[in-house]
């Protein structure tokens, strides 16, 4: 028995042999063959990028990629582009098969969530046949810089929504407007539709018809967004921190005041009061804002209110719609800072804006099935209550606030101004 399989290595070995030396030998002419197609032009793949001249904080924003396939052949590219570190993306490619002479439009998105610069390195490009033997890379050195502002993304979507009067869109609620102003226009004749409280008696006696006031809504108010950049504002929330929610809607708001015919300004504090924008209504006004919420940035420090008031004091003179954003999480904290809130409110139409704390929500909603978890839920909840006495507390002191989840900001800070202008209360 032994000796017949000795027989049969014998036999087959030295043909197996040979077919893998054969195999060895197309390997290696395909090899060199594949080494040759894809070396033999000097600009095989060109690979360009194209990058926005800023990034917008908090949103999607696309990065464009040219690739030019110069080869007379069908390759497959894999894409690297060496994206900033503040993006923590290790894994990035994208792989594309590229017709011969063709060129190729491909798009990826960044979403940034910290101000500031962003550096990009080279743009790698590995090219392989169909054979997929050899891989060739071409280096393209694309480095460049983009910096990273607040929102304008969302300012724009408002802007437009601002001048075309169509407020009422992505959920903001339209205000029936309360009363008149104080600043009278003329005295004209009454059509249908006009308010019938506005009807002139004595117009109406000497006319012998009815006759109308119309009134003008009174512009160019200063209204402030003041933004407390202190150690409360860093707490995250999908990415990014609460003191960057609060900057993009001030720009929103800003920009939406400007359109409304007001003033507005911006400055942020903490432990001094810093980044001062004085209420205007000038054309430039809405780069300056946006230049000085760039560059706000927290300094950890415990925010100084009695500061605030003293600046607020000393610079604000006329009556102004100030709105503050900023965060408690319990009473104690709020009656630490009512006095200077207070001091504020005599002179200025105050609203403080702070944020529900949604991760206590969904403790809340989520069923108990352990001890823990119960003790959890209600601790949760004891949190959220809280959260609204101190809605309660500043209303009793005649200051207007605003409880809302970061994603909602924007929208129910400019709920809240609509309202405030439709009711004539500034």
């Amino acid at each position: 028995m032994g000796i017949i399989i000795l027989f049969i290595f014998s036999f087959i070995l030295p043909k197996a042999f040979n077919i893998v030396k054969l195999l060895l030998l197309l390997l290696g002419t395909l090899t060199v063959l594949d080494t040759i197609i894809l070396f033999s032009a000097k600009t095989g793949v060109k690979g360009i990028r194209s990058l926005p001249e800023k990034f917008s904080n908090g949103d999607k924003n696309a990065v464009r990629l040219t690739i030019g396939n110069y080869y007379t052949f069908p390759v497959f590219v894999k894409i690297i582009d060496e994206i900033p570190e503040q993006f923590q993306v290790r894994n990035f490619s994208i792989t594309r098969k590229l017709e011969p002479s063709s060129t190729n439009e491909l798009e990826y998105q960044l979403r940034p969530v910290d101000r500031g610069e962003y550096y990009f390195g080279a743009l790698n490009i590995y090219v392989t046949s169909i054979f997929g033997l050899i891989a060739r890379r071409f280096t393209y050195d694309d480095q460049a810089m983009v910096p990273t502002y607040p929102s304008f993304i969302q300012l724009r979507k408002y802007d437009l929504m601002a001048i075309s009067n169509n407020l009422t869109q992505y959920g903001i609620k339209k205000i029936r407007k309360i009363g008149h102003t104080m600043e009278f226009e003329q005295i004209k004749e009454y059509v249908s539709g006009d308010d019938l409280r506005t009807i002139n008696w004595k117009a109406t006696a000497k006319r012998n018809q009815l006759m109308v006031n119309q009134f003008q809504d009174e512009k160019s108010q200063p209204v402030y967004s003041i933004i407390d950049k202190g150690r409360v504002m860093k707490m995250p929330f999908d990415g990014l921190t609460l003191l960057d929610y609060a900057i993009n809607a001030a720009l929103v708001m800003s920009n939406v005041a400007l359109k409304k015919q007001d003033k507005a300004g911006i400055l942020a504090f903490s432990k001094k009061v810093e980044n001062i924008v004085v209420a205007e209504r000038r054309t430039s006004q809405m780069n300056l804002i946006l230049e000085t919420l760039y560059n706000v940035s927290t300094d950890f420090f415990e925010s100084d209110y009695s500061r605030l008031y003293a600046d607020v004091k000393r610079n604000i003179t006329h009556r102004s719609l100030i709105l503050l954003y900023t965060n408690f999480e319990t009473l104690d904290s709020l009656h630490r800072q009512l006095p200077y809130l207070k001091a504020i409110a005599k002179n200025h139409l105050l609203v403080v804006i702070f944020f529900k704390n949604t991760e206590l929500d969904t403790l809340i909603n989520e069923p108990a099935e352990t001890v823990q978890q119960a003790y959890d839920k209600v601790i949760a909840e004891k949190f959220a209550f809280e959260k609204r006495l101190i809605v309660s507390e500043l209303q009793k002191y005649g200051i207007q606030s605003i409880l809302t989840s970061p994603q909602d900001l924007t929208i129910d800070t400019i709920n809240k101004y609509l309202e405030i202008k439709a009711r004539g209360l500034l």
